[in-house]
């Protein structure tokens, strides 16, 4: 058969493919916990998908191996548009350099649909320590190489590379401590058993409020319009610093253009809603939305950029 007859063919058959989609249940996985801001995403945008389509979307939490496992799940679903991910940083953008091969390929395997939203890291510190800002904590931690510590909710997470990066840009060393639980991370942070730490905006901003820590800065490239008063770390004293979780829906490669385009279409009129808005940004979560090629492209620069960082910080997991 000719190729452009063959092609034609397929293109009026993933179009059909997308007028009749979905007929049945939808699954997103999220490669995270129940109760955590990717988790929030799925089912917040699910239910009105939900309602939308006349169809069930059931969310599946599946955690395990920095993420791996819940994106390898939706790597090798079939690619007819009822499996989604939820994605999140560690898996797509972060674990091929910090763990090495992956039994997946986050840009060959997956497809872009649109990034939803990204939530900053905030710095904070315990009442009790001397540093008022910034520039007093890297001056301390130079002081003192290997003194003061950092506490992540493990290896790959943005609270670790956010330490490793303040690091880098710095020239300090401020010693990274990986915990199991970042539950118990936030109760020795409170407690002042760690002094200094880097921790998602929806957690710690309740204790920046209430006095119980001492906010810093936003790991943000801008100021976030629910902590207006912190500065971004860059206006704090390190330009070029910025490191945010991000989030998107994300298919198994493969799946029609016609079913990428309609997903994008209604996932984009959801987040237009102003109710949508108010409730990311109430979770510290800031609102986005891309074409899937500029997501692509997105993925693709962060990809580089933590490539870079954890070659540089000489980071590995096995």
């Amino acid at each position: 058969m000719n190729r452009i007859i063959l092609l034609a063919l397929l293109a009026v058959f993933g179009t059909a493919q997308a007028q009749d989609y979905p007929n049945k249940q939808v699954k997103i996985i999220v490669p995270g916990a129940a109760g955590s801001v990717p988790d929030f995403l799925a089912r917040t945008i699910g239910q009105r998908l939900s309602d939308q389509w006349r169809q069930p979307v059931l969310v599946e939490n599946i955690v395990g191996a920095g993420g791996n496992i819940g994106t390898d799940r939706v790597a090798k679903a079939p690619a007819d548009g009822y499996t989604l991910l939820l994605n999140t940083i560690a898996p797509i953008a972060v674990n091929q350099s910090l763990m090495g091969k992956l039994p997946y390929d986050p840009v060959k395997d997956l497809a872009p649909i649109t990034q939803v939203a990204n939530t900053a890291n905030i710095l904070a510190v315990h009442p009790s320590f001397p540093a008022k800002n910034l520039q007093e904590i890297i001056s301390l931690a130079k002081a003192s190489p290997g003194k003061y510590s950092y506490p992540s909710g493990g290896n790959g997470t943005t609270q670790h590379l956010s330490g490793e990066l303040l690091n880098m840009m710095a020239g300090i060393k401020l010693v990274h401590i990986p915990y199991k639980s970042t539950a118990q991370m936030t109760t020795d942070a409170l407690g002042g058993q760690i002094q200094i730490i880097f921790h998602n905006a929806p957690v710690v901003l309740p204790y920046v409020r209430s006095g119980a820590l001492r906010g810093i800065a936003v790991t943000s490239a801008k100021r976030q319009p629910y902590a207006p008063e912190l500065p971004t770390m860059g206006e704090a004293g390190l330009p070029g610093f910025e490191v945010s979780a991000f989030f998107g829906f994300m298919a198994p490669a493969g799946v029609p253009p016609a079913i990428i385009a309609k997903l994008h279409r209604e996932i984009v009129a959801i987040m237009a809603i102003p109710e949508m808005n108010e409730r990311f940004l109430a979770q510290a979560a800031e609102p986005v939305c891309n074409r899937p090629e500029e997501y692509a492209a997105f993925i693709q620069a962060e990809i580089v950029k933590w490539a870079k960082v954890v070659k540089e910080a000489g980071l590995k997991v096995d």
